[in-house]
Parts: C-alpha cells; sequence; structure tokens
C-alpha cells in the first residue's frame, strides 16, 4: 500500500507545472544582448542583515518592500541611517566564485550580495530579460529595488522579463546570492565537491521582438534517420502565424502555421545529412523565423539508441571511451569561466583518446555542451540528485524535476548529448525508486531521442558484485560506479578474485571506478595515493571490466584532481579528491597512459 501511494503521489506531482520565472529564452546568446559580466561590487552578509529586519522579518515581503541592501542607496542626507554602501564595497569578476577570489571567503557558506550598474535605452516596441547561466544556490534578484523573484539551483540558467522595470538610462540589479548547504535542497548537505557560492556564469540582457522566438527543438526523428522532427513556440502574439526552418547546406527551407498556443510542430524529410558523429562532428546553419523574429544554430544530427546490448550510434555500435569531469579549473582556482578554460578540459579528454564525457555531478556550462558538439565529444548530462536526498518531501521532488527539466530544455538541441543522468549513488528505498522513477519518466516525457540513465551503486556477497537496482528496468544503460581496489576489495593484484553478477541484460557503461594519487609520488603498487598504485589499480580494472559480457562503455573517476572540503589528510589530499588523471598542475600520471593504451585499443575494434 505504501508503494502504491508513493507512485499515485508522484504521479500527480508529474501533472503540475513547477511554480516561478519564466524559462530561458532558448539560444539566448543568438540575440542581441547587453552583457553585465565584469566587476560586480560586494557584501558580505553572513547574519542576512540586508534581508530580513531584527524580528527575522523579510524587507522584501513588508507592506512597504523597502529596507533591505536592494534598495541600493547612498547618502543624500547627513542625518539619514545607512549601513552599508555598494559603491565602496570591494567588487568580484562575473563570472566568478568568491571562494577562490578572496582568501577569507574560501570557505564561506552563506549570502554574499552583488551589485552591478548598467546604462540602457530600452525600445519600447521590444522586449527585454534578465538572464542568469548559473547562480550558486539561491539567488534573489532585485531591478532598481523591486524584487523579480527568486530562483534555487545552483547549475541551471533562469531569467525574468523585465520591461516594465527598466529605466531609461542608469539601473542598478542587486543579487541576494546563499550558497548554504540544506538537507531537502539539491544536491543536499553531503556532497564531494567544492560549495562554490556566487554568480558562476554569464549574465547579460536579453533583447527580442514583442513576438519572438521563445523555444524550438530541431533534431532527427528517434525512429527516422531520414527525418528532421521538432517544434517551434513563439510567445508574445496570441494569434496563428507562419514560422519557417531553413538549412541551407541540406536545401531545406519548411514553412509551418503555429497553432493558438502559438507552437508549429515540424516533420522535414532529409536524406543527404551528414551524420554527426565523434569522427564527424558535422553541425548546420540552422535558420528559425517567424513574422518579427529570427534565430540562427548550429545544430548536428544523429541518433543514439540500444539493441541487446550494443549502444547504436547513427545505427552503428560504438564503445563509449569516455572520462568523468568536474566544472573547475585545477589549474586556476574556482569554477570553468571562460571557453579556453572548457576547451583545455575537452582537449585533455581528446588526448585522453576519449570520444565522450560525463559531465558530472550537475549541468554544466552550456558553453561547455556545444563545445562538445564542435569538438566530437558525446555527452552525459546530469542533475545533483546525488547521494541521500529528501525523497519523501514533495517540494524537494519538483525542485529536482524542475532541474532536470531546465537541463534539458537547455540542452536538447545539442548533437554531443547522448545521456540524461537523473542521478548518482542513491541508497535504495522505495521512496527513492518512486522519486527517481518518476524523474525518469519525467524525462522520457520531455526527450525521447535520448537514452535515460542513473549512476547506480553495486553491493557485494563475497567475491560477487551485485547489481541489481529495481532502477535498471527503468534506464536504458546498466550505468555503476565500483571502487574494487579502493574503498573495497584489498589492493590492485586482489582486485581479480572478483565477478560481476548484473540482473540486467543491456549495454554496460561503467560510471565511475578510481584511485586516489598524488601527482609526483612515486612508490610501489601497493602504496596507496602513489601514481604506481594508481597506474596497477587502472591496469587491474580494466581487466576485470573486460569480463563483463556487455562492456560498451566507460567513465573513470575523474579527468583531473579537483578540490574536495571532505578530502583532508593533510600530505596526500589537502582539500583535494586526488583521483584525476591529470593532476593540479596539469601534469599527467602514470594512469593516464594506462587508460589512453585501453582506449587506443577500443577505437581499433569498434572502427
Amino acid at each position: 500500500m505504501i508503494k502504491v501511494a508513493l507512485n499515485l503521489f508522484f504521479l500527480i506531482l508529474l501533472s503540475l507545472t513547477a511554480a516561478g520565472q519564466s524559462g530561458p529564452v532558448q539560444n539566448n546568446k543568438a540575440r542581441v544582448v547587453l552583457s553585465l559580466n565584469g566587476k560586480w561590487n560586494y557584501i558580505v552578509d553572513p547574519y542576512e542583515n540586508g534581508f530580513y529586519d531584527y524580528r527575522r522579518k523579510a524587507f522584501d515581503a513588508s507592506a512597504s518592500g523597502k529596507g533591505g541592501f536592494f534598495d541600493d542607496l547612498t547618502h543624500t542626507d547627513k542625518s539619514e541611517l545607512i549601513e552599508y554602501n555598494f559603491d565602496y564595497s570591494p567588487a568580484l569578476n562575473v563570472p566568478g566564485d568568491w571562494n577562490s577570489q578572496v582568501e577569507k571567503l574560501e570557505l564561506y557558506e552563506g549570502t554574499v550580495w552583488y551589485r552591478k550598474k548598467f546604462t540602457i535605452s530600452p525600445n519600447s516596441e521590444k522586449k527585454y530579460f534578465l538572464y542568469f547561466g548559473a547562480v550558486n544556490y539561491e539567488a534573489h534578484i532585485y531591478l532598481n529595488g523591486k524584487k523579480l523573484g527568486m530562483h534555487k539551483g545552483g547549475f541551471t540558467p533562469f531569467q525574468f522579463e523585465i520591461d516594465k522595470h527598466l529605466i531609461n538610462g542608469e539601473n542598478s540589479v542587486v543579487v541576494k546570492v546563499d550558497n548554504t548547504r540544506k538537507q531537502d535542497e539539491i544536491p543536499t548537505i553531503n556532497t564531494d565537491w567544492w560549495n562554490y557560492g556566487g554568480i558562476t556564469r554569464d549574465v547579460f540582457i536579453t533583447e527580442t521582438p514583442q513576438s519572438y522566438i521563445a523555444d524550438y527543438k530541431i533534431q532527427l526523428s528517434a525512429a527516422d534517420r531520414g527525418a528532421i522532427e521538432g517544434y517551434i513556440q513563439l510567445a508574445g502574439n496570441t494569434q496563428t502565424e507562419l514560422v519557417k526552418v531553413q538549412i541551407p547546406e541540406l536545401g531545406i527551407s519548411l514553412q509551418a502555421k503555429t497553432d493558438a498556443s502559438g507552437k508549429a510542430h515540424i516533420r522535414i524529410p532529409a536524406r543527404k545529412i551528414s551524420y554527426w558523429s565523434p569522427e564527424n562532428p558535422k553541425l548546420y546553419g540552422v535558420t528559425i523565423s517567424s513574422a518579427a523574429d529570427q534565430v540562427e544554430d548550429r545544430i548536428g544530427f544523429k541518433t543514439i539508441g540500444t539493441k541487446g546490448q550494443d549502444i547504436l550510434l547513427n545505427g552503428k555500435s560504438v564503445f563509449l571511451r569516455g572520462i568523468s569531469i568536474h566544472d573547475e579549473n585545477p589549474l586556476l582556482a574556482g569554477r570553468l569561466r571562460s571557453e579556453g578554460d572548457m576547451r583545455m578540459m575537452l582537449q585533455w579528454a581528446k588526448e585522453l583518446g576519449c570520444n565522450y564525457v560525463r559531465l558530472a555531478h550537475y549541468p554544466h556550462s552550456e558553453d561547455m555542451v556545444r563545445l562538445a558538439d564542435e569538438m566530437g565529444l558525446m555527452v552525459w548530462a546530469e542533475v545533483p540528485v546525488y547521494w541521500t536526498i529528501s525523497w519523501d518531501n514533495p517540494d524537494t521532488y519538483n525542485n529536482a524535476k524542475q532541474q532536470l527539466t531546465d537541463l534539458i530544455s537547455r540542452d536538447k538541441n545539442r548533437s554531443s548529448v547522448i545521456i540524461w543522468s537523473v542521478g548518482n549513488e542513491t541508497p535504495l528505498s522505495e521512496q527513492r525508486h518512486a522519486f527517481m522513477g518518476n524523474l525518469i519518466s519525467h524525462a522520457r516525457g520531455l526527450d525521447n531521442t535520448r537514452l535515460i540513465a542513473a549512476a547506480l551503486e553495486v553491493h557485494r556477497n563475497g567475491t560477487e558484485v551485485i547489481v541489481d537496482d529495481p532502477l535498471g528496468e527503468k534506464i536504458d544503460l546498466v550505468s555503476f560506479n565500483e571502487y574494487a581496489g579502493w574503498y573495497w576489495g584489498g589492493t590492485p593484484d586482489e582486485i581479480g578474485k572478483y565477478h560481476f553478477n548484473i540482473k540486467y541484460s543491456k549495454p554496460v557503461v561503467v560510471s565511475e571506478f578510481g584511485a586516489d594519487a598524488l601527482g609526483g609520488f612515486y612508490a610501489d603498487d601497493k602504496t596507496k595515493f602513489s601514481e604506481e598504485y594508481q597506474e596497477a589499480l587502472y591496469e587491474s580494472q580494466i581487466a576485470l571490466l573486460s569480463t563483463i559480457k556487455g562492456l560498451r562503455g566507460m567513465t573513470p573517476w575523474i579527468l583531473a584532481d579537483f578540490r574536495s572540503p571532505r578530502r583532508q589528510h593533510p600530505i596526500y589530499q589537502n582539500f583535494w579528491n586526488r583521483k584525476g588523471l591529470i593532476s593540479e598542475t596539469g601534469n599527467k600520471k602514470k594512469a593516464f597512459y594506462t587508460l589512453k593504451s585501453f582506449y587506443s585499443s577500443k577505437q581499433e575494434q569498434y572502427k
């Protein structure tokens, strides 16, 4: 009865639309934008004095709606009491996190206020949106003292329509950013990465016509590689009108009429497509236009599916030669800030012999995914349903569902994305099965052209490694993490005594294995944290995993060392997770070449 009730409860939730701001305009950067990147003044506010009065009541919910730091006041009367001043406050770079920019904020978790002034002359015939690529974690947004709204989720984009709030001339945008970890949020309190606070991705103002192209999906049909399918969604106009899709290189020019909701479904026969793949990362120029609006994009066309224990890319069996990646620059503290940072990480993956990357454990930047399109790397994209979530809290579920929705909405036109992942290493329980099972159903309802996965855990009975998780029935891959030789199973030379018992006859993609190694620490293959130990573990893991009949890919943990407060050994870790194949100085460890050699053999096998 409990299981039935839980499933019924979550099915009801699936039918509800999450409240909040409107979803971002598709392909925002292709629009006319005013960048707000650069220096923002900031105020550290651990007691949240700028948000609550002394009775702990929010200023923005008071009768006047005033009194907080978002008023952005300066002294005009010497008798006036104002206990803050953005003009004389220090500045942070945006995009960027505060932990890596200010030494005293390295371990800070709490509230920081950001303020940016900008000048604009708005056109009354246009619409304007204030767009944030990501703010970690909870953001309250104010423009010229008026609250636009709030957003939860540290890795997904959001926007607010601001036409009515803009001033012709100087404007002030203030953002309250709070990266406090909380049990009922996504992710929850306990993670194994640095909790970088701040406005970590681009901020800009988007301009559109009054009637504009809000969204579109242009992808190959999941059932027919000779047809392009999708839709165009207009906003701001309640009347039907003609929209057009043009792909000049394919000789395509199609018109369709929108319905009363502003949506037009499209299907285009296309028989001479050069299909996107790692060997041929072909992107086509695509133009979507309406009577008043036009958007340019670069889109690749491919299909991904499974048959038995094979993964099929464009109908051909493929082995996913992958590596996991965090959104962090090991050489320069903080999140990846620029295309140069992102290209460096993906180029390292290419040097390793990868055709595939797992962007863990949360949505990475849209720019990162677009670079993967261009560079020919397939992508596993993930939401931070990580470890132990508040499975029976409806608000927590809605939060996870919204983050998954935002991820799929943003990246649905990216050819590199082959897998949507709904979580990582979550413990078995009826509540968890209902929560994640419904996330899987939601993902399938949003996009039927990709595979759905989750990084499952293994269990052991003696020397038997068991993969038996109820989610295995619902996902497309047998994807799991296992750490034989590091967290269990003895030393690398003892790994060979284990064998796998995998319940599901699906393609197997091992989403994590690995061992810490301090770059430049050399010993022997039984000394943990040495490069030799990591190298020996990779050799033994490859031998063990190669015994799995359905093995069709892997993303070992991880490309480069990354920062984590959980990793505290003063010699070997010092707040670093050292499982990277590349050190924090950019040097390749011995295991890098072990995996590279294996991937070279797999590339030959799957030519």
